[in-house]
Parts: C-alpha cells; sequence; structure tokens
C-alpha cells in the first residue's frame, strides 16, 4: 500500500489491498483516477448499471483526495464575483446551488452506505483576521436571499469566546458545512463500486491510450481496458498520458501538520469541534480530531513541493502566532499533498473528444466540488442531464507552464501582502 504517512493513513477504518491489472477486460466506461472525482463518477454509473473499470496508479486516493483537510462546504476555490464576471449572474447562481448539492451528496452518500469511519462532524466557522463585521453579515445577508442558506454571524467576543486569539474579530458559522476524514469515506465510496459490479485496479497506472475509435483502449504496464468512454480524473500527480488535460492546469502544493494529544491545553485556544478556516487567499485551516485530543492545521501553498517538515515549522509559527497559549504544543507528523488548479481557479468538466470525458481541477475546494462534478459527468455518460455544461466557460485552458509556476507563486506573494496590510490597518 503505497499512502504517504499522514494522520489518514494512521487512521485508516481498513487496509484492503486491490489486485493489479494484469490481463484485458472490457467495460462500458473506464475511469483514470482512483481519487474523489473517478470513484464518485464510478459510483453513480455503477448505480446505474454500468460496467466500470477504475485505474490507479498507486493505492486508492493516494492524492490530495485522500491527504486534505477534510472541509466540506459549498463554493469553489475563486469567488462568486469572478464566476459571474465569466459566466452571467443567472449561469454563476446556478454554479453555486450546484456547489451546495455537492456538499449534500457527501452527507447523503455517508449515511446511505454508512460510512462511520469518514467520522461526519457539522459545522465551520469562516473568519475574519480584520475589523469588518459589517461585509460578512452583508454576505450572509445575501446567501439568504439569493439561496436560502443560513448563514450564523459571530461578532468579536462571541468568536473569542470559542477561538481564543486576538487575531480574529468576525466570523460566520456554517452549519450545514461538515468535515470528515477524507480517506475512509474515499475508501467507502470504493467499496461500494465494487459491491456493484465496478472493478477497481491499484498500482495500474495507465501508460497509453488510443481514443479515436468507437472502442477506445487504455494501456497498463500489464494489462489493457477496451471501453466505449475514457474518463480523465487525475489531478496533481498527473504525468504525461493526456498531454492536453496535463497542460491545463498547475501542481501546487499544500501542508498540514498533526499535534500531540493534549485536549486540555487545545482547549485553551480552540474551543469548538466545528472547523475553522480564515479569509486569506491561502489562509490558515485547522479543526480538532480523535475527539478533541489533538489539533489538525493546515496551511501554506508552493508551486514545488518542499520539506513537510520545513514548512511545519511556518505553519506551526502561524499556530503558535494565532494561538500564543498553544506554543508548548507539539507536532507529530506532518504532510503535503499536490492539488491541481486550472488558470480560472475552477473546476474543469467536460468532454474532450467523442467519448473521451475530464473532470479535474478542484484545488483549492475539492471535497464538495468532485462530489456535484462526478455526478454531473455520470448524469451527461448516461443522458440523464447536460447540467455539466455549466462549466464550459471554464474549459482546458493552457495553464502557463513553467511560467504559469512562476506567475502563480508570484500572485500568492502578492495576495500574501495585501492581506498582511489589510490586517495591519486593522
Amino acid at each position: 500500500m503505497s499512502y504517504p504517512d499522514t494522520y489518514y493513513k494512521q487512521t485508516m477504518a481498513e487496509a484492503k489491498v486491490r489486485p493489479v491489472l494484469s490481463e484485458t477486460v472490457e467495460c462500458d466506461s473506464v475511469v483514470i483516477g482512483g481519487g474523489l472525482a473517478g470513484l464518485t463518477t464510478a459510483l453513480q454509473l455503477a448505480r446505474s448499471g454500468q460496467s466500470v473499470v477504475v485505474l490507479e496508479a498507486e493505492s486508492v486516493g493516494f492524492g490530495a483526495s485522500g491527504r486534505n483537510g477534510g472541509f466540506v462546504s459549498p463554493g469553489y476555490a475563486t469567488g462568486s464575483g469572478e464566476i459571474a464576471n465569466r459566466t452571467g449572474r443567472d449561469a454563476a447562481r446556478q454554479l453555486h446551488l450546484l456547489s451546495i448539492e455537492g456538499v449534500d451528496f457527501v452527507r447523503e452518500t455517508i449515511e446511505t452506505l454508512k460510512i462511520d469511519s469518514a467520522r461526519a462532524q457539522p459545522g465551520l466557522i469562516s473568519v475574519l483576521r480584520y475589523d469588518d463585521g459589517s461585509s460578512l453579515k452583508a454576505h450572509a445577508d445575501e446567501m439568504k436571499r439569493a439561496y436560502g442558506y443560513e448563514l450564523e454571524y459571530l461578532g468579536t467576543n462571541e468568536l473569542r469566546s470559542i477561538l481564543k486569539s486576538k487575531r480574529y474579530f468576525h466570523g460566520l458559522r456554517d452549519r450545514r458545512a461538515f468535515h470528515i476524514h477524507p480517506l475512509n469515506y474515499l475508501r467507502g465510496v470504493a467499496d461500494e463500486v465494487e459491491r456493484l459490479g465496478g472493478r477497481i485496479y491499484e498500482r495500474s497506472a495507465a501508460i497509453g491510450t488510443a481514443l479515436d475509435g468507437a472502442e477506445k483502449t487504455v494501456q497498463t504496464i500489464r494489462g489493457k481496458v477496451r471501453a466505449r468512454r475514457v474518463v480523465f480524473t487525475t489531478g496533481g500527480y498527473t504525468g504525461a498520458l493526456n498531454g492536453k488535460l496535463n497542460r491545463a492546469f498547475l501542481p501546487i502544493a499544500t501542508y498540514v501538520m498533526l499535534s500531540e494529544e493534549a485536549p486540555d491545553l487545545i482547549r485553551t485556544a480552540v474551543a469548538t469541534g466545528n472547523a475553522v478556516g480564515d479569509n486569506r487567499r491561502a489562509g490558515d485551516y485547522y479543526r480538532l480530531v480523535d475527539n478533541g485530543k489533538r489539533l489538525l492545521w493546515g496551511g501554506r501553498i508552493t508551486t514545488r513541493a518542499a520539506s513537510p517538515a520545513g514548512l511545519a515549522q511556518e505553519l506551526r509559527r502561524e499556530m503558535v502566532g494565532t494561538y500564543p497559549q498553544l506554543e508548548d504544543l507539539k507536532t507529530e507528523l506532518a504532510w503535503s499533498g499536490l492539488m491541481s488548479y486550472a488558470r480560472h481557479l475552477m473546476p474543469q468538466i467536460g468532454e474532450m473528444q467523442p467519448g473521451v470525458w475530464h473532470c479535474t481541477a478542484f484545488g483549492g475546494h475539492g471535497l464538495n466540488t468532485t462530489a456535484i462534478g462526478g455526478k454531473l459527468l455520470a448524469e451527461a455518460i448516461l443522458g440523464q442531464s447536460d447540467r455539466y455544461r455549466l462549466f464550459k466557460p471554464f474549459g482546458l485552458v493552457w495553464a502557463g507552464g513553467y511560467a504559469g509556476l512562476a506567475v502563480a507563486q508570484l500572485t500568492y506573494w502578492k495576495l500574501q501582502a495585501q492581506d498582511w496590510w489589510r490586517e495591519r490597518a486593522a
């Protein structure tokens, strides 16, 4: 089993190892990539009676899908204003509704499949690190007016009674959002795909394809798949198999650390079971795990994967800067993961050519968007809807290669500077 050493690996509910593809098999649809997008697509196709094969280069959930922060909440990596500028207001509204539907899909899947090991916990608090409560109140009012979606405003005193930091001024609590153990969730979905007759092969990287005919073929080192449809759902670990897809997003690294067991100390800082995220572009996100015994803290992004141990020191400085009372809280583990980001910061979902589909670029807001992306792609393949077309304005545009990585890093530094000045002025 090829998972990196993470909290999620250490607390996996089961350790089933799936076979390597070593023969020629046939199916209706072959999915390349065993992350959240791929397994959700496979789940929905299998539920409708299609024969499905999933090819995973490592183990299911090896990439960002199995090592992220675990937050499940509405929205996308970019803001509603940027979306509306590209799509128009009505389409932007429909896209936001889809993001809410993705949250509900994950919740319903956990409940329906009884994935208790996903450890779903309610609530997410979004916090401001400067004094502008009116903007949060206005946002809450707009969400209620436009979507009937309730957000609870938390003033400074109330917020600081549960998040005991002078860095935080205002917050919004989303009681419909929640947080989970993403690897256990994904492995539960994989089990259901197999129960429905789907076949999942691990350590079975796709190394070649023939996609132009009515029958598509995907070659692995030891086997081959023949199918009517091919679905690409790879992310930050995509190789050169599909050049058009690989050029359309950037691999961006983010970092997570896990504290020692210290429930009493942690409670002096964080007195809520809700997940927490701040308002910065690459801000902190954290939550209690193991029934409040440990703190899982994430943040930072880089355009090249750096040493998790080194970045953990930066995350630790940020944690202690936010909560000085946690200075003695030790870090037990740190890890990184590569997300895929398109230039427009939106998921890329669509049909590249007849019978060849893609569903990728979920960096920054993956758990709800992979869910709705996989659901929409399955609907399209099955002829049930064309809702995936709402993502057409966010196509496979070139992400810029090495220049794009440099621009992304400069943009990050610029946003960091803006955040710093805004907080300094507060």
